[in-house]
């Protein structure tokens, strides 16, 4: 419609993030005539690369169950990075740390980092998004899998990382998209794992591979017709290493974009889907019971027959409104039918100034862990600075964003509710998230909150039909604030809360607690000292309660 300006989110197809290959039903974004997330229009590049080493002392506190006091020295290497170009955007962060116990104190080492970059192939046209992820987590299925999580016993190691292109180019008036994610996501051992005794309920997620792809092709109101139109389909598949359970969904659909008025638009679309979950029985001994490998999960039987755990095939629908009254504010929500029952989903975007924005989004997706996971980084910004505990090292969970806010609209600062529990059964996710970030003159400040609500989906006839129909929800907020002090001072704050309920156990709530405090001072010739102090809590209805403290005082030594 000449003259009319048409929301932004109304040109994209739904189920599916286009620029992200994300096949969850989440709010359209990404589509004709709008970059993908991460892809910039700032006037000139810049890169930052900050390379450091530390040296630190580190005390331990166990306050209960039991009291101990253990200490330790950390050697660290790491190093910051970030890009932020017309078309090329990224943010990296690694750090690899060697701890030396002293006295009953073990030793060991921890690699954590996090990724995500849009790399221009072609400008404004051709970009590759890759995105990674190292950081430990609780994996004992009594308490919410927090990233960061305790370093003990219930803790393992989780990697996931993701690659593919995006497309977005124009025919005529046709604007065609298109991208494919590939990612994988593993879940390392621990001293929980190798001791577990009880059935599926403590099977935790082992690995997978996600391949990800969607196309669209779709007109403008105006442009054309008096209303936009646009035909698309998508493709989902994971493959669980776990009981080899596999996850396949096609989409097909056209839809449908009526303005109102310069700001409102109603859209909606009809398709057809094919979704199929299926996997295997463990192997069982002589008696009948299952057998678990050395890192104490289920073995498959590969000779065991596929079984069929979910599958629907049929007509799928939706309808909803968008409102888009200026550049800074988009609104959305829908309603419709998928994965054989309705299913709403939504967002918000308010990009209150240059240096704050607010998120919601409300999402319905059928995943494994693994995807669950990928999804998650795809929807960080490209632009950012990593959170961590400045005790452990460890990832907090969430980002501090550092570049301009977008109104991508299922953009979010947080992986939170992507762990929730790592269980290795198929899921369908529902939930929503919120994040609130801003810059303050020296200070940087947000808040981030969500609820998970995930249903297993498990095949008949095999051991982990026990769970088919189990409810998990996880309920979390973080906050954090940092700043500069003074021209040498900074410091930086970060409190998070995890409410899980574990569906498969009675009594299996549990709740998550922690808050972490950095002062850093520089001294000249890029050294600084560091000082922190650190406190975390597991709370669970089965065991008793687990409290953590500790605190570091070190030197970091800034090469450039």
């Amino acid at each position: 419609m000449a003259g009319q300006a048409l929301p932004a989110q109304a040109q994209s197809l739904p189920y599916g993030n286009t620029a992200s290959g994300d096949d969850t039903v989440a709010a359209p974004g990404g589509g004709s005539g709008q970059a993908p997330r991460g892809r910039g229009t700032g006037p000139r590049r810049q890169v930052t690369v900050s390379p450091y080493i530390e040296a630190a002392q580190v005390v331990g506190a166990q306050l209960s169950p039991d009291q101990e006091v253990l200490t330790w020295t950390a050697l660290a290497a790491g190093v910051d990075a970030g890009l932020a170009g017309r078309n090329t955007q990224g943010s990296l962060s690694i750090r690899y740390e060697r701890r030396i116990g002293w006295g009953r104190a073990g030793s060991g080492d921890v690699l954590s980092g996090l990724a995500r970059a849009s790399v221009a192939v072609v400008p404004q046209a051709l970009a590759i998004e890759v995105g990674g992820l190292a950081a430990r987590s609780t994996v004992d299925g009594r308490s919410p899998a927090v990233p960061g999580g305790f370093t003990g016993a219930d803790s393992a190691q989780l990697y996931s990382v993701y690659a593919g292109p995006s497309l977005r180019t124009q025919a005529g008036a046709v604007a065609l998209t298109g991208s494919y994610r590939v990612g994988y996501t593993e879940v390392g051992t621990s001293d929980t794992l190798r001791t577990a005794t009880s059935t599926a309920n403590l099977d935790t997620f082992d690995h997978s591979i996600t391949h990800n792809a969607a196309v669209r092709a779709g007109v403008r109101p105006g442009d054309v017709l008096p209303i936009g139109v646009g035909v698309g389909a998508g493709y989902l598949r994971e493959d669980v290493s776990n009981l080899d359970q596999r996850v396949e969904d096609f989409h097909a659909r056209s839809d449908v974009i009526v303005p109102v008025s310069s700001a409102v638009a109603l859209v909606g679309g009809v398709g057809f889907e094919d979704v199929q979950i299926s996997g295997r029985d463990a192997l069982r001994d002589a008696s009948g019971a299952p057998v678990r490998g050395p890192d104490g999960r289920l073995v498959t039987d590969r000779a065991a027959p596929r079984q069929i755990a979910y599958q629907t095939k049929g007509f799928i629908w939706d309808a909803g409104i968008t409102w888009r009254p200026s550049s800074r504010t988009a609104f959305e929500a829908h309603v419709g039918r998928r994965y054989g029952s309705m299913t709403y989903y939504g967002s918000f975007g308010w990009r209150a100034s240059s240096r704050s924005s607010l998120s919601v989004a409300v999402y319905d997706s059928m995943t494994g862990l693994g995807g669950q996971i990928n999804r998650a980084l795809v929807e960080l910004p490209t632009e950012f600075t990593a959170l961590r505990d400045p005790t452990t090292g460890n990832l907090n969970g969430c980002v501090s964003p550092t570049g301009n806010p977008t109104l991508a609209p299922s953009g979010s600062n947080c992986l939170t509710s992507a762990f929730g529990s790592l269980r290795s059964a198929v899921f369908r996710s529902r939930g929503v998230q919120a994040t609130y970030a801003t810059q303050l003159g020296r200070l940087g400040a947000g808040l981030a909150g969500g609820y998970d609500r995930r249903r297993y989906v498990a095949a008949p006839g095999t051991l982990l039909a026990s769970i088919n129909g189990i409810v998990d929800e996880n309920t979390w907020l973080s906050a954090w604030l940092s700043g500069r002090l003074d021209e040498r001072s900074s410091f930086s704050t970060f409190v998070y809360a995890n409410w899980f309920s574990n569906g498969a156990l009675s009594g299996g709530q549990g709740t998550a607690l922690g808050a972490n405090a950095l002062f850093s001072r520089e001294f000249g010739n890029r050294i600084s000292g560091n000082a922190s102090f650190g406190i975390q809590g597991l709370r669970r209805d089965l065991t008793e309660d687990e409290w953590q403290a500790s605190a570091l005082l070190g030197l970091r030594y800034s090469f450039f």
